[in-house]
C-alpha cells in the first residue's frame, strides 16, 4: 500500500480518495438498515446519493427524510462531513488521531487539498481547520435547535439541527424537511430569521475558504494585512452576495412582505454559493431569475473551502484580465499585487472545461429527456457547482441522465486541475514554438 501510495501524484491520491469514500458509502447506504422501507436500494440511486454527499452538491434522486432510515441519515451526514472537509484532511485528521506520522506525500496533497501556499505547518493548520469546522458547526446546531425543537420536539431537534448545521456549512444542501412534504428544502422557514441567518453565516463561512479563515483569524480588522488571495475572495463573495440580492428584491419576490422579501433575496442569493437549500418555489421565478442562478452556481465558492464551482478567484482573475485590456495595460493585477501569467492561464482553461461541460451536459440531458433547455442547464450547472439547487425534475430522470450528473458531481468537487494533473502528471515539457500574431475579438 505504501509503494503504491508513494508513485501516485497528490491529484492522483486526491481522487482515488475521493472515489473510495462514494464507493463505500454506496456500499452502506445499500444495506436494507439504511433504508426507510427496510429493502435494498437501486445500486444507481445509492451512487447518485452517495456522490452528491460526498461532493456535497444536495442534489437527490429520492427524498431524504422519506426515503432513509436514521442509519442511512448518519451516513449521508458523515459523508458530507468527510466530502466538506476534503478526503486528504479527514484522513490527515484519522492520521492524528490515531498518533501516526504523516508523509511528505500526504502533506503535500493536504497542502493541495486545502489550498495555501506553503507546506510548512500543514499539520498544525489543518489541525486548527479541523476544530475551527467543528466548533461552527456546533455553533450552528445551537441556533437552529430552538426553531427545529418547535417544529420536532427536543429529540428529533437535536439531530435535526446537527444535519442541517453540517449539511450548510459544508454547502451541501442534503435537508430533512421532507418528513411533512417531500422534496420541501427550507421552504417552511422562510419567514423565520433565526434560521435564514444561521444557514446564511454557515453557508458564507465554509464557502470563504481555509486560508481566509487563516488571514481573519491572525489579523481580524486589519484587511490591510490580509493576503492578496483573502481580499480578493472576501470582496468578490460581498459583491456576489450583494448584487444579485438586490435583482432579486426588487424584480423576484416583490409580492411578498417586506422582511420575508428581504430573508427571500438573500437567502437565494447566498444558497446560489453552491448550498442548494431554498426558501422560495424556485420553479416560480422568471426565465432570468432562472439564468442569474445558473451563473452564480457555476461561480461557486473559495478555493480550498467546502464550496465546489469554477471558484471566485477563478471568476475574478478573469474580470482582472479583461480589464487590464480594456484599459491597455499588460498585466491583471489586485492590490498593487501582478497576477502571473500562468494563473490567467489556469483561469482560461478551467472557465473552457466548465462551460463546455456544464453545456454540453445540459443539451444531453435536454435530447435524452425530451425537456426543454434551461431546466436541463439548470441542473448540470447544480451539478458541476455542486449546488444542489434544482427546478425539480432530478428525481424524473433516466440512467444516463443521471449517470451524467454523477460525473459533474465528480468533476466540480474534485476541480478541474486536479483530474487535469491526475491523467497529465508528467507535464507537457518546456518545448518552444516559433510564434505568429492570430487576430482575436
Amino acid at each position: 500500500m505504501r509503494l503504491i501510495e508513494r508513485k501516485l501524484t497528490s491529484s492522483q491520491l486526491i481522487i482515488i480518495g475521493f472515489a473510495a469514500v462514494i464507493l463505500l458509502g454506496s456500499l452502506l447506504l445499500m444495506l436494507p438498515a439504511a433504508s426507510r422501507s427496510g429493502e435494498s436500494a437501486p445500486f444507481l440511486d445509492v451512487l447518485f446519493t452517495a456522490t452528491s454527499a460526498v461532493c456535497v452538491t444536495g442534489l437527490v434522486v429520492c427524498d431524504t427524510a422519506s426515503s432513509w432510515s436514521a442509519f442511512g441519515h448518519v451516513v449521508i451526514l458523515l459523508l458530507i462531513q468527510v466530502g466538506g472537509m476534503g478526503v486528504v484532511t479527514a484522513a490527515a485528521a484519522v492520521s492524528m488521531l490515531s498518533g501516526r506520522s504523516i508523509g511528505l506525500k500526504q502533506r503535500s496533497a493536504m497542502q493541495e487539498a486545502i489550498s495555501v501556499s506553503s507546506m510548512s505547518g500543514i499539520v498544525k493548520t489543518t489541525g486548527s481547520i479541523l476544530r475551527t469546522m467543528l466548533i461552527l458547526e456546533l455553533l450552528g446546531a445551537l441556533a437552529l435547535f430552538p426553531s427545529m425543537c418547535a417544529s420536532f420536539g427536543a429529540v428529533k431537534g437535536i439531530g435535526y439541527s446537527l444535519f442541517h448545521s453540517v449539511s450548510a456549512f459544508c454547502n451541501a444542501g442534503f435537508d430533512l424537511m421532507g418528513a411533512h412534504t417531500s422534496y420541501a428544502s427550507l421552504t417552511a422557514y422562510a419567514a423565520d430569521p433565526a434560521v435564514n441567518i444561521a444557514i446564511m453565516a454557515l453557508i458564507v463561512t465554509g464557502g470563504i475558504g481555509f486560508a481566509t479563515w487563516h488571514d481573519i483569524g491572525h489579523h481580524g480588522w486589519k484587511i490591510r494585512k490580509y493576503r492578496m488571495q483573502s481580499k480578493v475572495i472576501l470582496t468578490t463573495a460581498g459583491i456576489l452576495i450583494m448584487l444579485p440580492a438586490a435583482y432579486f428584491y426588487f424584480f423576484e419576490f416583490a409580492s411578498m412582505p417586506a422582511g420575508e422579501r428581504l430573508l427571500a433575496s438573500f437567502f437565494q442569493s447566498v444558497t446560489t454559493r453552491t448550498a442548494g437549500f431554498n426558501t422560495a418555489d424556485l420553479t416560480a421565478m422568471s426565465e432570468s431569475g432562472q439564468a442569474l442562478m445558473i451563473l452564480l452556481m457555476l461561480i461557486g465558492g473559495a478555493p480550498g473551502s467546502t464550496a465546489g464551482g469554477m471558484k471566485t478567484t477563478t471568476f475574478a482573475v478573469l474580470l482582472a484580465a479583461a480589464a487590464a485590456v480594456c484599459r491597455r495595460r499588460e498585466h491583471a493585477h489586485f492590490y498593487g499585487r501582478r497576477v502571473p501569467e500562468d494563473t490567467l492561464r489556469s483561469a482560461a482553461a478551467i472557465l473552457t472545461m466548465y462551460l463546455m461541460l456544464f453545456f454540453f451536459g445540459g443539451m444531453a440531458i435536454s435530447r435524452l429527456e425530451s425537456i426543454a433547455l434551461l431546466p436541463a442547464l439548470f441542473e448540470t450547472a447544480s451539478a458541476i457547482g455542486t449546488v444542489g439547487l434544482t427546478l425539480g425534475i432530478t428525481p424524473q430522470l433516466g440512467g444516463i441522465s443521471r449517470a451524467i450528473l454523477i460525473g459533474l458531481m465528480f468533476f466540480g468537487r474534485v476541480g478541474a486541475l486536479t483530474l487535469v494533473y491526475a491523467a497529465f502528471p508528467a507535464g507537457g515539457g518546456a518545448q518552444c514554438y516559433p510564434q505568429e500574431k492570430i487576430t482575436v475579438g
